[in-house]
């Protein structure tokens, strides 16, 4: 399975709160609805919270809490069958509007600048 991954930070003018619900309930149903054209096999979103356990976790990887870097506002993943599924998928007239209407959208609610994003080979360990 191919894979690629969004590290996704918010719009400054946005809260973590109005950042995720336009994710889940805007962001995501345009996704689903282009799946097809684009073959995606899955898509999930991994929502950050503002959890106790977020400090301690960043700090032990860090060394101190101040020398961790910035938590991502949430991940979002995509998979698809084959490398060879994926550049099928885009380079169709479909499959190319539906991957202009999710930049627009995605323009919208994440800050492009903070937010990278990678494709890569899954390997299921368990």
């Amino acid at each position: 399975m191919i894979r690629i991954t969004f590290c996704l930070t918010k719009r400054d003018e946005l809260s973590l709160q109005e950042f995720q619900d336009y994710w889940l309930n805007k962001h995501a149903p345009l996704v689903k609805s282009v799946a097809d054209d684009l073959r995606i096999k899955k898509y999930v979103q991994l929502h950050t919270r503002e959890w106790a356990e977020n400090d301690g976790a960043r700090a032990s990887r860090a060394g101190s809490l101040e020398a961790a870097p910035a938590i991502y506002d949430g991940v979002a993943e995509l998979w698809w069958e084959s490398l060879e599924d994926l550049r099928a998928a885009v380079s169709t007239e479909e499959g190319q509007r539906a991957g202009v209407a999710l930049l627009k959208d995605e323009a919208k609610f994440i800050d492009f600048s903070r937010s990278p994003l990678w494709y890569g080979e899954e390997h299921q360990i368990i």
